[in-house]
Parts: structure tokens; C-alpha cells; sequence
């Protein structure tokens, strides 16, 4: 865990030992302390409700958008074919798989180096999920914190059944559908249609698949909650590793809160006050159960929600907001608000040319791609005095939607190709075609054992693409 030290002096703490030392959701004993998480309010709040109704769209519509007869996007990773913005992705398109690992990597770099975890405050759909869906689930059904205390520590009544068996009932429904379109993701919306509507006896390993991911969708959103956030997800552990004092972060103004102390309207014991009134509001509404007061703490998901409940205190006693609020650590130090500085707009620039290259290569890359390889255990055939032939094997991967026949040229040398089943080569849409060919090169021209050359392959007299080869000869004329 990381705890900004630095950034609140010893004389700044009103309590040493409220300060944090110790994971907010571990008791003394090391057991579990639930997370009761109060009700947010506020201007971010109706932000952060306006951008995750826009993830809820994306989510549940995506896998029914479908682009040149395929899904906009699909990962089936058991088949290993990978479908982005509509283009088909195969294991032969690993270099691009290669640089978009490379840029992802670089890209959560430059980005939490910047902006700090943006992302998981506001976009993460762990975060999502748990704050603006299950969580509003359970505040309609059970109220809020103090209510969820009250009826959990209270006896199992009529009233305390009645909701307890509907929120499960309506947790587990929920985390059905939405395992439901996560594989949709994996599979294809037609694929899990069968699945669906199909015989079960037919579609056993497809059932088992929904059931297993609705059942951690619902253990991870009715009891792991948080703790997914900071054990499971490595992104936490980084953040610690990754963030600087120029960082983007959620910061208490410890300088302008300090010593804290509850509301007064004597002016005289005022003075000498700051103007935090200690009334835990930021931390009663913490997803995580943390004290944003104590520093940069590995559990803080950035979610705002702090922000907005400082600031309805501030109004409420006639303090200026932004008491907590987006800063950097040197900008609370140097009480400077926080400003795109150049730092930021060079990690940006960074990211934008990284992602700029990484969409030219996906969108650049050939339709139909392959390989030849010479046939193993073969040496070189001589045909009469003066020709040598090499066997090949080719692999063709057709990555559009429609099927293709295909003509092999030879390119550079003079020589001919000889298909070995005597016809072109069937390639059907978003598949794998196969094919043997003997190419055939005077004996004149070979000057040295290997020589390189290119074969084109042609659709309907269009080349298409040339693959490279080695022919093997003789060593000398």
C-alpha cells in the first residue's frame, strides 16, 4: 500500500492513530470489515450516472452490431479468431496482437502517470457495474447504509427474508443476463442464440459456460465487491509504482483542512481551525471504506464520490468547495490548481501517435494472407537437362466474407507453377484453404543452392498479395 507521508506533516494529524496503517476492509483480527457505502450525491455524481447509461448501451447493444456481415467485435478465443471494428484477426496477425499488447502496456504507463486511475473511477466496468447497478439494486431494496446495518444485525424476520431473498434473486438475474452478453462477446450473438433456444443435451459445454460466468458476475457483485479492486485487479498495485507528485490524483487540501475540527459558529474558536469539520462524510461514502484525508492509498478507485460529498459539507457551512478534489500532490503542496501542464500534453501526444499507428496497422493489414513452405524430406526434382522443381505446401487465410478461388503466379524469375491437384485453390470466406504446387526454374539461372522468390496470388485476376519462398537447387550451374 502506498500512503503519501509527505504530504501530510506529523503536526497535521489530530489522531496518530486514526492514521492509516492497515487495508480499510481488515479488522485487528484480519477478518472482513463490509464496506456499507453511504449514498452519493452531487454534480460528478450525475456525470459519472450520465457516462456509465452510456456504457450500459454500448454493452447490451455492441454484440448485435454487425459490419460487412460480422460482428463489430468478437474474441473466441477458442478458435483464436479475433474480430475488431468488422476485420477478422487470425494467430498470423500476432505482430499486430504483439504491438497493441505494447501499446496497452505503454498506454496505462503515460496514462495513470498523467491522469492517475481515471479509468477505474470512471469507466471500469467493475466499478460501473458494482456502483451504478447492483449497488442502486440494493439501495431500492433495502435502503441505505444505515438501513443494510439495521436489517443485517436485526433477526431474520418476515421483513428481513422478503428482501434478502429478492435482492439474491434479483443480483443473480441480473449477473445471468449480463454473463449472458459477455459470452455473446466470446461467441457471437448467433452462437449463443443456439445455445439459448437449442436442445441442452446439444449445447452442454455452451450452458455450462453462462452458468459459470453468471456465478462469479454474482459471488463478485453480492460479496467480493470491492475487494476485487484491491486483490484481484494488479492495476491498484501499480498505480503505487506508477504515480509521481505530478500525478492527476483525488486529493484532500490538507493545508486548507488542517487541524480539523467540528463546526463551530464561535469565530474566535474558528481561527484556529481549518476547514475540514471532520463529519466522515467522504469516507462513509467511499466504495472502498477508505480516508481520502490520509493520502494516496492503493484502495482509491478515483471515483469522485468523496469530491461530492466535501463539497455539499462545504456549501452546507459556508466553505468554499474543493476542499477534496482532483489535484496533484505538489499542487496541494504549492497551492496551485491543478492545469493541463506540459508533462501531461507530452504523454498525451504519446498516446494519441501510439494509438494513431496502432489503428493504421489494423486497418492496413492484407484481406487474404499466407505461407509457403517447401515440402519436408524433399530435396530438388530435375525435370530433363535443363529445369529443377521444388514441391511447396501453401496456407492461405481468407479474412473477408466471401469465398475466394485462387491463382498462383510466380514473380521476378522466369519459371512456371504447376498446381498439383490441377485446379486453383478454394478459399471459403473467413477460412483456411490449403494447397500443393510445384514451381519449376530453368537450370541457368540458379548460381547458388538457395534462391530466393515470390509468388503472387491472384482473385479474379486482382493480386492480392505475394508471399516470399526459398528454391532449393544444385550448387553450382
Amino acid at each position: 500500500m502506498h500512503i503519501c507521508s509527505k504530504m501530510i506533516s506529523e503536526k497535521n494529524i489530530p489522531n496518530k492513530d486514526s492514521f492509516r496503517d492497515h487495508l480499510a476492509t481488515v479488522d485487528e483480527k484480519g477478518k472482513r470489515k463490509w464496506v456499507y457505502a453511504h449514498k452519493t450525491k452531487g454534480k460528478i455524481f450525475n456525470i459519472r450516472t450520465w457516462i456509465s447509461w452510456g456504457f450500459f448501451a454500448i454493452f447490451f447493444t455492441l454484440p448485435f452490431i454487425q459490419y460487412k456481415g460480422r460482428p463489430l467485435f468478437l474474441f473466441n478465443i477458442p478458435e483464436a479468431k479475433f474480430i475488431i471494428f468488422g476485420y477478422v484477426f487470425w494467430p498470423q496477425d500476432f505482430f499486430i496482437f504483439g504491438l497493441a499488447m505494447v501499446t496497452g502496456i505503454i498506454f496505462i504507463v503515460l496514462f495513470t502517470a498523467a491522469f492517475g486511475r481515471l479509468f477505474c473511477g470512471w469507466v471500469c466496468p467493475q466499478t460501473i457495474f458494482m456502483e451504478m447497478l447492483f449497488r442502486k439494486i440494493e439501495f431500492a431494496i433495502e435502503g441505505d447504509a444505515p438501513a443494510q446495518k439495521i436489517l443485517n444485525k436485526g433477526p431474520w424476520n418476515t421483513d428481513k427474508i422478503i428482501k434478502k431473498t429478492s435482492k439474491h434473486i434479483i443480483f443473480f438475474l441480473v449477473s445471468f443476463i449480463i454473463a449472458n452478453f459477455f459470452l455473446s462477446y466470446i461467441i457471437g450473438v448467433k452462437e449463443l442464440g443456439s445455445i439459448i433456444t437449442g436442445p441442452a443435451s446439444e449445447h452442454l459445454g455452451g450452458l455450462f459456460a453462462i452458468l459459470g460466468f453468471s456465478a462469479v458476475f454474482y459471488g463478485v457483485y453480492i460479496s467480493f465487491r470491492e475487494q476485487v479492486c484491491t486483490v484481484v485487479c494488479p492495476y491498484g498495485r501499480l498505480q503505487g509504482v506508477l504515480l509521481d507528485r505530478n500525478s492527476m490524483i483525488v486529493a484532500y487540501d490538507y493545508k486548507r483542512g488542517e487541524p480539523r475540527g467540528k463546526f463551530t459558529k464561535n469565530k474566535e474558536a474558528a481561527l484556529n481551525l481549518g476547514d475540514c469539520i471532520d463529519c466522515y462524510q467522504c469516507v462513509k461514502v467511499c466504495p472502498t471504506g477508505i480516508d481520502i484525508r490520509n493520502g494516496v492509498q492503493m484502495e482509491c478507485i478515483a471515483c469522485t464520490s468523496c469530491i461530492d460529498a466535501c463539497n455539499k459539507m462545504m456549501d452546507a457551512t459556508g466553505r468554499p468547495q474543493g476542499l477534496i478534489r482532483y489535484a496533484s500532490e505538489n499542487g496541494i503542496a504549492d497551492g496551485k490548481k491543478l492545469r493541463f501542464t506540459g508533462r501531461m500534453k507530452f504523454y498525451s501526444l504519446l498516446l494519441i501517435i501510439l494509438s494513431g499507428v496502432l489503428m493504421f496497422m489494423l486497418f492496413s493489414r492484407k484481406d487474404v494472407d499466407g505461407t509457403i513452405l517447401r515440402a519436408g524430406g524433399m530435396l530438388y526434382q530435375e525435370r530433363g537437362t535443363d529445369s529443377i522443381s521444388n514441391l511447396y505446401n501453401i496456407k492461405i487465410i481468407n479474412k473477408t466474407v466471401k469465398d475466394l478461388s485462387l491463382s498462383l503466379k510466380l514473380e521476378d524469375l522466369p519459371g512456371r507453377i504447376i498446381e498439383a491437384e490441377g485446379h486453383n485453390i478454394l478459399v471459403k470466406k473467413e477460412g483456411q484453404g490449403t494447397g500443393s504446387f510445384f514451381i519449376v526454374l530453368p537450370r541457368q539461372i540458379l548460381s547458388q543452392r538457395k534462391t530466393k522468390l515470390h509468388v503472387s496470388v491472384y482473385a479474379g485476376g486482382n493480386k492480392i498479395t505475394t508471399l516470399p519462398t526459398n528454391f532449393m537447387g544444385p550448387a553450382g550451374r
